[in-house]
């Protein structure tokens, strides 16, 4: 799907420490020269202790030897509720005494302190505040590992250690990028240490490891085009499935404190490119071709990052019959669930094909930033994808209004069926998010002369802004920052170009808003399959899309999980040659973590199978899988409410271990009431290599409730869970035919 760059950002805790040195008269070695980068600190942020005791050392509050200390013992709640009283007087001090500076966060078990934003206020006018004891600024630190945090999130890792250590991760194996090329000159796709091949197709962008370009379209000859990626969002998808290990990065000038890798860095890679040039689309043939010739040219797996419309019958039978057939015959097709979230029913085609391995996203916690200066402090933003934000912009701001807007703040939502703009001209328009697109809302303002748009969340949260690349610099901010600013209508502000790299652990692993839902039109079928990241994904970019080549950008969206999942499809099948497309499909989708992933909504854990499908991937248990399922979920279609009754399905599960086994599968999670779900035939010993065919069964109660009834089937193996497939009923809402990618009837 073409990337959505969206990401939920939210306040890093920052750490600091003194760095002062003993003064002495002889020359001392630099930090440098000890093996470690010099103390860096940041100027624009302080920690300040107060004088009270904190939890960890107060004589009534520490705790006994062994133990933790006792967060709902009363004395501790007093003496918590001393310390907030002592910084909260500390605040109050800040705002008669230094209103510039801003408190960002409280800490109160091993420090009693502050940090603080200063915002030009000098750090003596900390020190010299009633109950401070100490101010420093705060240190810049930076991690000693240079793992990607998007491979941790789905144990890719443990997965390498596995299979003989990264440099084997996927070797062997040959995945299909049908997007929009790759930029081949990038250091993700250097082929230093490959193998010579034959390479195929235009060679000129081809090398060892990216062993094939070709391109696809009826107007290629007429414009120009060739193998080149002209849009960057192959490039992108590429370097998650593959791109060579430990791969320095700086983006949009920012150093990346880790050194990005694929998800499967010793495969091979070949371009199929079916966007090319300008084209922002294409053709069911152009698709089905690349398809196609992936499969003849003799790669393992094929990365679709696209998608279609649900209900237009345009292509999507045909394609999704072509996805489940070239799975049938041994090559997996990873594909995007669509972009189209949050809401039931929203996958797009081709990942509605039941033998596609259909991927949702969820988000990365980290994120490049940058500010807004408004009156002495600055706020976090994150910059749109409309005008370029090459320097600082410095303007009035305008904030508009609209007493009929829905915005939360009144503001004005800047659409085509809102009031007029006021005349923006040399402003920088403050106007609110919700109802049209983003594109837009900017388009509006650029036309009534606004330099830049600040837009405002109607939540406490930051996500890149998609458009088109056109128009004013646009950047967002929290409901909380933009109710600040708007308190400055006509002051000057400042939209900062330099972006800052920001770690936002508590952002990870929650469902990506946009990231499309089930169950599929008419077949009601279980998709997304199972969840990698996608939001807040870093990875290349062609040499073009940068001052300094190489290139990289962090970009959103179901297209950017999918390559995750393409990527640990090929780490199990160079793990397990020998088996087939279902068997590698099945241990990506049906090992999958539970209970890690969390609502985009609410941010509780959940694991509503048509949301996150079997949850999220887990490339170490997937190269470890013992059995194989077929299919990798169940569907039971739709019951009519009135009547009751049971629908079977059967459920083929194959031994791939190597070795005797003994299976048992049994439901988990059972409904309370209206739909009870069963399996038969559930305990067996297979031998290596073996199936066995069992009967799942889903019975309705007469009058049961209309709704979406789940379950889960758990499969073990010498007693412990090793795989699970999940279970979806609907009740009353009609019968469709399977297959038809229709709006079952009452489900418009």
């Amino acid at each position: 799907m073409r990337s959505n760059r969206s990401i939920a950002v939210a306040a890093a805790a920052t750490l600091a420490l003194s760095l002062g040195m003993a003064a002495t008269s002889a020359a001392q070695p630099t930090a440098s020269d000890q093996g470690q980068s010099a103390p860096a600190v940041d100027d624009s942020y302080a920690l300040v202790r107060l004088a009270g005791e904190p939890l960890a050392t107060n004589p009534r509050t520490a705790p006994d030897k062994g133990k933790k200390i006792g967060f709902a013992n009363r004395a501790v709640k007093a003496e918590r509720d001393r310390i907030r009283a002592e910084q909260a007087a500390f605040k109050d001090w800040l705002r008669t005494n230094a209103p510039r500076a801003r408190v960002t966060k409280q800490f109160d078990v091993a420090v009693n302190a502050v940090g603080v934003q200063l915002n030009g206020t000098p750090l003596s006018t900390l020190r010299s505040a009633p109950g401070v004891t100490h101010a420093e600024l705060q240190g810049v630190f930076t991690p000693l590992a240079h793992e990607d945090p998007d491979l941790a999130l789905v144990d890719v890792p443990e997965a390498w250690a596995a299979v003989g250590g990264a440099s084997e991760a996927g070797r062997g194996v040959k995945v299909a990028i049908i997007d929009s090329g790759i930029d081949v000159t990038h250091p993700c796709f250097s082929d230093a240490g490959y193998p010579a091949v034959r390479q195929l197709g235009d060679t000129k962008y081809t090398n060892n490891k990216v062993i094939v370009s070709r391109v696809y379209g009826n107007k290629i000859a007429k414009n120009g085009f060739d193998g080149e990626d002209l849009n960057g969002h192959g490039t992108h998808v590429a370097g998650t499935v593959a791109c060579n290990v430990h791969t320095d990065a700086v983006a949009d000038g920012t150093e990346i404190p880790y050194d990005p890798s694929g998800v499967a860095p010793a495969a091979t890679l070949g371009s199929y490119n079916v966007f090319p040039g300008t084209a922002g689309s294409a053709r069911s043939e152009d698709i089905l071709e690349a398809m196609q010739d992936a499969y003849v040219d003799g790669f393992d797996v094929a990365n679709m990052s696209l998608g279609g419309a649900r209900n237009d019958g345009g292509g999507a039978f045909l394609l999704d019959n072509a996805v489940d057939n070239l799975d049938r015959a041994n090559m997996v097709v990873a594909v995007a669930a669509g972009n189209e979230g949050p809401g039931y029913w929203t996958v797009h085609y081709p990942g509605a094909a039941p033998r596609a391995l259909t991927a949702g996203a969820s988000t990365v916690g980290h994120a490049l930033v940058n500010t807004v200066s408004v009156a002495g402090t600055d706020y976090d933003v994150v910059v749109g994808e409309f005008g370029k934000l090459s320097a600082d912009i410095t303007a009035p701001l305008a904030v508009v209004k609209d007493a009929s807007s829905p915005h939360p703040l009144g503001l004005s939502l800047a659409c085509n069926s809102s009031a007029a703009l006021p005349d923006l001209t040399g402003k920088i328009a403050v106007i609110g998010r919700m109802s049209c697109t983003f594109q837009e809302k900017i388009n509006n303002v650029t036309k009534a002369g606004a330099v830049a748009a600040i837009v405002v969340n109607h939540l406490d949260g930051l996500l890149t802004m998609a458009g088109d690349q056109t128009g004013a610099v646009a950047v967002l901010v929290t409901k909380t920052d933009g109710a600040a600013i708007m308190a400055h209508d006509g002051t000057s502000a400042t939209i900062n170009a330099n972006k800052v790299y920001q770690s936002i652990p508590e952002a990870t692993n929650r469902m990506a808003s946009f990231s499309s839902q089930g169950p599929t039109h008419g077949d009601l079928l279980i998709k997304p399959d199972v969840v990698a990241p996608g939001a807040d994904v870093l990875s290349a970019q062609p040499a073009w899309a940068c001052e300094t080549a190489p290139c990289w950008a962090i970009f959103g969206g179901t297209s950017m999980a999918t390559p995750h999942l393409a990527g640990i499809a090929a780490v199990v099948r160079g793990a397990h040659p020998s088996w087939s497309a279902a068997e590698v499909r099945s241990a990506v989708v049906n090992t999958a973590q539970q209970s890690v992933l969390r609502d985009s909504a609410t941010n509780e854990v959940t694991n509503d199978a048509l949301k996150v499908g079997a949850g999220l991937a887990d490339t170490d248990a997937a190269v470890a899988s013992k059995v194989a399922l077929d299919p990798v979920s169940l569907s039971f279609g739709a019951i009519s409410g009135g009547s009751g009754r049971s629908v079977t399905k059967s459920l083929v599960v194959t031994n791939t271990s190597g070795a005797s086994v003994s299976v048992s599968v049994a439901v988990a999670n059972n409904p309370a009431s209206g739909v009870t779900y069963s399996v038969s035939g559930g305990q067996v010993t297979l031998a290596a290599g073996a199936s066995t065919t069992m009967t799942v069964t889903a019975t309705s109660t007469k009058g049961a409730a209309d709704g979406f009834y789940q379950a889960q089937l758990d499969v073990s193996v010498g007693g412990s869970v090793a795989s699970h497939a999940m279970l979806f009923t609907v009740v009353g809402s009609g019968v469709a035919a399977p297959g038809q990618h229709q709006t079952p009837p009452g489900l418009s």
